[in-house]
């Protein structure tokens, strides 16, 4: 269900307590005008979140539907057991899974290799 209302800010300052509360349900939002013209827009904080969450998911994975669709297919034709597990990605980077028969891994501290100084 989206719904959403258009009204004045002047309209809007009045009836400002029964807007809030209206956005409260899932897809109701507002949008105040000035003159005529969208100005703002009033939604719950909870969907507000929720699209920040979203928008920041689509910016850190811009071909997700595409790489949903290469896991699919990589699934169906098998490919994806060559791929690297959990345990071989965290070794490379020098981090060890401990409580391997839980279904949940933890992360042990990382192993930090000594660095040899440099002689200027």
């Amino acid at each position: 269900m989206n719904t959403k209302t258009t009204i004045s800010i002047t309209e809007a300052r009045k009836k400002i307590f029964d807007i809030a509360e209206e956005v409260q349900k899932p897809g109701v939002y507002y949008t105040f005008t000035e003159k005529g013209r969208p100005k703002a827009v009033l939604m719950s904080a909870e969907e507000f979140e929720s699209w920040v969450e979203t928008l920041e998911v689509m910016h850190e994975f811009p071909n997700l539907s595409k790489d949903v669709k290469e896991v699919d297919r990589a699934i169906k034709t098998g490919e994806y057991k060559k791929w690297a597990s959990l345990e071989d990605v965290m070794n490379k980077y020098g981090y060890i899974l401990s409580d391997k028969g839980k279904k949940n891994y933890e992360v042990g501290n990382k192993i930090r290799k000594k660095r040899s100084k440099r002689v200027r």
